[in-house]
């Protein structure tokens, strides 16, 4: 009897650690949302049309057959600005924006990132939030 007790013992300690190991193994880091995304096709954006992508945190502008993409986060402290009509409005400190990002009012200490925007070969437009560009730079359609 002692024996058998034994010998489950060592069996139910052996499954517990398998299991152990198998969580311990899987990696604990998150990496987010992808940084290079797609939005769509240039003709979702109609020239005129400044689009926020909220979940993206940009703002799609287009200016005629010239299109570009601006971070929607305040460069204060990452609350997400809304667009006004003279350009973007921070709703938690201030800040005002204008319509190419730069800092007209309030406590953001820098201009809204441009982000780089390439035209897929499938024909959609992808958006690169690692890629910074310089503020002014479209995408010539």
């Amino acid at each position: 009897m002692l024996g058998w007790l034994t010998g489950l013992g060592l069996f139910g300690s052996g499954i517990l650690s398998a299991i152990s190991n198998f969580v311990f193994i899987k990696p604990r880091a998150t990496y987010g949302q992808p940084q290079r995304f797609s939005i769509g096709k240039p003709d979702d954006f109609p020239p005129g049309v400044r689009a926020t992508l909220g979940a993206r945190g940009l703002c799609v502008v287009r200016e005629g057959n010239k299109i570009a993409a601006l971070s929607t986060t305040c460069t204060h402290l990452g609350c997400i600005v809304g667009v006004s009509d003279s350009g973007f409005a921070c709703p938690c400190h201030g800040s005002r924006f204008d319509q190419d990002g730069t800092v007209t009012g309030g406590p953001a200490p820098r201009p809204l990132p441009w982000y780089k925007v390439t035209l897929a070969p499938n024909g959609e437009l992808e958006v690169d939030k690692d890629i910074e560009i310089t503020p002014g730079s479209y995408l010539s359609l």
